[in-house]
């Protein structure tokens, strides 16, 4: 158990003595920016004193003579009310045995029961990943590492959009390019797809069928379209792979519309449903929507609402707590209907959430790269990570937070520098691998003793963080703030190296103390690159 907790959880016992019943996410402990003002501090006096009935400084002055804890050495009040804690000097450095006993686990919570689907991604199997995908992956998995590690049973899920007008469009575009292999080019419409991957899929149904699908008949039709859609979501699946991304469960919008899954949904919604101009209209504005939204056109055909509504009423039914989806920015207003539909099944209105990502601009010697130079369009997911590396692009891609745009440098990316953060964390660790290799033939000391600097109190407070900061990180869905804590670690790991002897033969009991201090650093930083999809090079 951190420090952290253990003043969290003597804070709640204090509160229940004097009436007031809190839990431990309602008190906030910060690690003190000045030595001088202690290890940890809290503002628990002022945020609770009317509740108690008293003024903060009185209450402040109570905890600090009240509270009891072996790992405290004192506590002082501050200012209007702050509470300062100082840390005996063994019990931060017990953090080390802890993280050298626990290695690959520690940070890890325990299974707390409640299961999450997250469900990101989601692109159509009609083309290439954009970037818009490749940050919506980055995030989407990030989140689902995080809450994995603070103690959630956590299903990574895609949906397949294999219906539908783009669908349809993209059976229309292969067909056409597999009779242009035969001499017999027909028309591609506006709203079709002209991308050269097309070329590549009706070669390949060429070669392995041969003038087999050159009849216009309707099973020719409906096998460009599975063929296509196969081709384009295996594309998909490897090139996520690749990426450091793979999904428990593939869902297919198809599969739903077998059976009469949406008939029987829409009679079950019959008391939320009105007709309107021939079109049928659900009533989301009786409860969190703007107002009300169709479900089946005039002409009889469902709207994408329908099945996408049947789709979360089926993942509701598997038993999930919370249903999380990571979306791109323009899916704004589909929150509130959404919300609305599972409301009318009884569900709270929590049961979802929905992350919206923002765009990505990639700028390369200072101007915005808007079109790839091989392909003359969009730069694609592919493309980007096969340049920039996988890393490089994971990491920049979660420094920042979801809700704001993202700009991409690519000169960045590639740089090995201090500059570039995705390396400065790297080379944090290979240095820290690399102290390791050259002291492997001594010992290392789990109790540390003999560290008393400065710089080595900062860096043991701060691995003690790791766990609250991956509850934070998962709590808030913000990858961001654990790129934050890679980078501050790996700050103080560089810092160190460059301020002290770590190996010296002279000195082995405190090199074997300093050893054991990078090597829980070695690990944690391990730990907290995996949680963002992001190696851990032990050279460099």
């Amino acid at each position: 158990m951190s420090n952290e907790t253990k003043l969290k959880e003597a804070l709640v016992s204090f509160f229940a003595k004097e009436g007031l019943s809190l839990k431990e996410e309602d008190i906030v402990i910060e690690r003190s920016r000045d030595p001088l003002h202690g290890d940890y501090s809290t503002n628990a006096a002022m945020k609770f004193c009317k509740k108690v009935g008293t003024n903060p400084r009185d209450l402040a002055n109570k905890i600090a003579s009240s509270l009891q804890l072996d790992e405290l050495e004192k506590i002082e009040v501050a200012g209007p009310g702050f509470v300062n804690f100082f840390m005996k000097k063994d019990a931060l450095r017990a953090i080390v045995s802890k993280i050298l006993k626990e290695d690959e686990s520690y940070g890890r919570l325990a299974r707390n029961g409640e299961k999450i689907n997250i469900e990101y991604v989601s692109a159509n199997p009609t083309g290439d990943l954009h970037l818009g995908h490749t940050r919506i992956a980055a995030i989407g998995d990030a989140i689902a590492n995080l809450l994995d590690y603070a103690g959630y049973e956590v299903t990574r899920e895609y949906y397949v959009n294999d219906c539908g007008n783009q669908v349809e469009h993209l059976g229309h575009s292969i067909r056409a390019r597999y009779h242009e292999l035969f001499g017999e080019p027909l028309d591609l419409g506006d709203d079709d797809y002209h991308g050269l991957d097309l070329i590549e899929i009706a070669k390949s149904i060429k070669e392995k069928y041969g003038d087999k699908y050159l009849l216009d008949s309707k099973e020719a039709h409906d096998f460009f379209i599975r063929y296509g859609i196969d081709f384009e979501l295996n594309k998909i699946k490897n090139d996520l792979a690749a990426f450091r991304v793979k999904f428990d469960k593939f869902s297919y919008e198809s599969d739903i519309r077998k059976g009469n899954t949406i008939e029987n949904t829409i009679k079950e919604l019959s008391p939320y449903i009105y007709e309107k101009d021939g079109a049928k209209y659900l009533k989301t504005s009786a409860f969190l929507d703007d107002k009300d939204r169709p479900i089946v056109k005039s002409n009889g055909q469902y709207t994408y609402f329908m099945p996408d509504i049947c789709y979360h009423y089926d993942k509701m039914s598997r038993g999930f707590d919370l249903l999380i989806d990571v979306l791109g920015a323009d899916h704004h207003g589909y929150i509130n209907r959404m919300k609305s539909a599972l409301m009318m099944k009884g569900y709270s209105s929590s049961a979802l959430e929905v992350e919206l990502v923002q765009v990505v601009k990639v700028f390369k010697d200072g101007e915005e790269v808007k079109m790839s130079k091989r392909t003359g369009k969009a730069i694609a997911h592919r493309e980007l990570v096969g340049e920039c590396g996988v890393d490089a692009v994971r990491y920049l891609f979660v420094e920042r937070s979801q809700s704001s745009h993202l700009d991409f440098n690519y000169n960045l990316a590639k740089e090995q520098s201090s500059a570039n953060p995705v390396f400065y964390a790297q080379y944090a660790h290979a240095r820290c691998s690399s102290l390791l290799s050259l002291g492997s033939d001594i010992a290392l000391d789990e109790k540390c003793e003999g560290l008393n600097s400065q710089i080595e109190s900062s860096i043991l407070k701060l691995l003690s963080d790791f766990p609250i900061q991956i509850q934070a990180a998962a709590k808030e869905r913000a990858p961001y703030k654990m790129a934050l804590y890679i980078h501050n670690l790996a700050g103080l790991v560089h810092e160190y190296y460059a301020s002290t002897r770590i190996i010296d033969r002279e000195n082995v009991p405190l090199t074997s103390a300093r050893l054991a201090l990078i090597k829980a650093c070695e690990i944690v930083l391990r730990n907290a690159l995996s949680l963002i999809g992001v190696s851990a090079p032990t050279k460099m």
